[in-house]
Formats: C-alpha cells, structure tokens, sequence
C-alpha cells in the first residue's frame, strides 16, 4: 500500500511512522513543520506544506496512487481552541474535509481519523464507551467530532471506509528512544512533569485539588504511545480486509490521578518537583476513562505498555535527551 500521513512530523503521526516504517517503504508525509520536526520523521518521504493548500494535494494524488490516508494534520490545545474556535474549525474540520473530499477524487477508500475522548464531554459516570452519548464541551472536541460525522456520511454514500480513533491521554516516548513528544509549549501532564525533572521549567502546577476523588485530583486513561501507534497499524490492516467503517476509543480502561502521575515522576526520578495548587480549569471532567474492549475485538489490538512506570520513565529519559 501507498500511504499517505499528514501531520506525520509530529507526535503520535511520527511514532506511527516508526512503526510503519517496518512493514511499508511507501509512506508520504505531509506536514507543515508548524508544530512537528522534521527530526522525527523516521521513515518516508516528507513534503513540507499545508493541509489547506488544495492544489498541493492534487498535486500529490494525482502523481501517486494514494491507497490509505492516516489524518494526523490539526489543533489539539483545549483552552487554545476556546480563545481561538474559528483556527480549531478551520485546522480540524474544514482541511479535513478538503482531504476527504481529495479522497473521494482520486479514489483512495481507506482512511484512518486521529480522534479523541474529547468528544464525549463530560460523561456523567466518567467512563466512556464507544455508544457513550458524545457531548463535546470546547471547540476541539466539536471540531473533531464533526470531522466524524463527515467520515460517517461519506463512508454510507460511497465506496469509502474509516476507522477514527479515540484518543484518551496519550503519553510517553518510543521505546527506542528516538522520538518523542517534542512539541513546543505543550500542556501535557506528564510532559509538563518531565520538563520540570529536565530542568526546563522552574514549575508546574495542579488545576484544582478539591474534586471529590481519593486524592482530590482529576483521573485520566493515560495510554502509551507506542500502543496508540500499533493501534493505527491494526487499524490498516483492519481495512485492508474489511469495508465496515469503526470509531473506536483508544485506552487502558483503568486511569490515575494527576498526583499520582505526578508522585511516580518523583519516583523515577529520584527529584522532588515544584508544584503549586491552582484554580480548577473550566471543563475539566472529575475523572475519564475508557472502555476498550471494542478495539481489542475489532482489530485485534494487544497493548504492550499499560505499565505507568514505563510511561513516565520513558518521558523523562527523552525530556533529557530532548535539546531545548
């Protein structure tokens, strides 16, 4: 198969990409190096430019046989897409759909969405299946959720199929220790933390300590990336032999605290960390996790690294590695 990665420079597209790279020497990967580096990119051939650029895409299908698009390519900041709604709809939801629409033009019929929990919202048990009423609180969740009702619609009128993923926290580096999250400026916990360890930043703070958990703190699903990326793999191959469109969540089903996130950073790293309490995030769930039996039926996918240790040991030693 041909394949196609946009956003394939950045975080979890080029942890795929690494493992793509084992199994298919014909990966394209469009990326506008906005956030992604072109280090990370392990494997294939890289064409700088922007999903929005129509012409660049017809460019790129009509002189190659596109089989497969992984749609890595968007806006993934939650307060960022609050102050900023019209950047989220325009990078999530109508470049998407130019892509789609591309699709649909020049033939290629599998297409695997990076989508998230997001677009449940804040579900009332805290626990979310794949036919958990979606409710999405924030324009990032909308914007990608209305990016699946578009796959939805184009996969029941043409001969078109999808599998979107759900992504819960991703976290964690590569196993090989060549790539990691290397985004500038971002919000994650577990990167902020590792940050902190690599001397980075001075700081970090907690958002809100009262939530009725056994800590005070909010619970996640925290998934390693390695795992999301071989999902996306099976995802492929799911396609390769099946048309019946999915949409299914990507985690562990078992979550943790931040301070426990944040007491395991300590651990490993033998550091005490600079943390301060600050006022609850608007939005913020108490706790979310998945149900994830769905994937594993479906695609046959069998995580390997549901281990916190391991995630947060391999963040910080690529935080170290990682040059400012």
């Amino acid at each position: 198969m041909k394949i196609l990665v946009t956003g394939g420079a950045g975080y979890i597209g080029s942890h795929v990409i690494s493992l793509l790279g084992k199994v298919s020497t014909d990966i394209i990967i469009l990326d506008n190096l906005s956030t992604g580096r072109r280090e990370n990119i392990l494997h294939g051939e890289l064409i700088v430019g922007d999903l929005g650029d129509q012409e660049l895409l017809d460019k790129i299908f009509s002189t190659n046989k596109i089989d497969a698009v992984l749609n890595f390519a968007g806006s993934i900041v939650v307060p960022e897409s609050v102050t900023n709604p019209t950047l989220y709809y325009q990078n999530n939801t109508e470049n998407t759909f130019k892509l789609i629409k591309t699709c649909l033009k020049y033939g290629t019929k599998k297409f695997i969405f990076s989508s998230t929990a997001a677009v449940y919202g804040l579900p009332e048990s805290g626990i979310a299946s794949e036919e958990t009423r979606t409710n999405p609180i924030n324009p990032y969740g909308r914007s990608k959720l209305m990016t699946e009702w578009m796959l939805e619609d184009v996969s029941n009128a043409h001969d078109f199929s999808y599998v979107a993923l759900r992504y819960f926290n991703v976290a964690g580096a590569s196993g090989t220790g060549l790539i990691g999250q290397s985004t500038p400026r971002a919000t994650h916990l577990l990167k902020t933390a590792a940050e902190v360890v690599a001397g980075k930043r001075e700081g970090m703070s907690i958002f809100g300590d009262d939530y009725p958990t056994p800590d005070g703190t909010c619970i996640r699903d925290y998934i390693h990336v390695d795992d999301l990326a071989q999902a996306h793999l099976d995802a492929l191959n799911y396609l390769a032999n099946e048309k019946k469109s999915q949409i299914l969540n990507c985690g562990y089903g078992h979550g943790f605290s931040v301070k426990q996130v944040l007491d395991e950073v300590e651990r490993i790293s033998e550091k005490k960390l600079n943390v301060s309490i600050s006022p609850r995030r608007a939005g913020d769930a108490i706790n979310l996790i998945s149900k994830a039996q769905k994937i594993k039926t479906v695609l046959g996918w069998s995580p390997r690294y549901d281990d916190l240790s391991y995630i947060v040991k391999s963040a910080i030693e690529w935080e170290k590695k990682l040059k400012t």
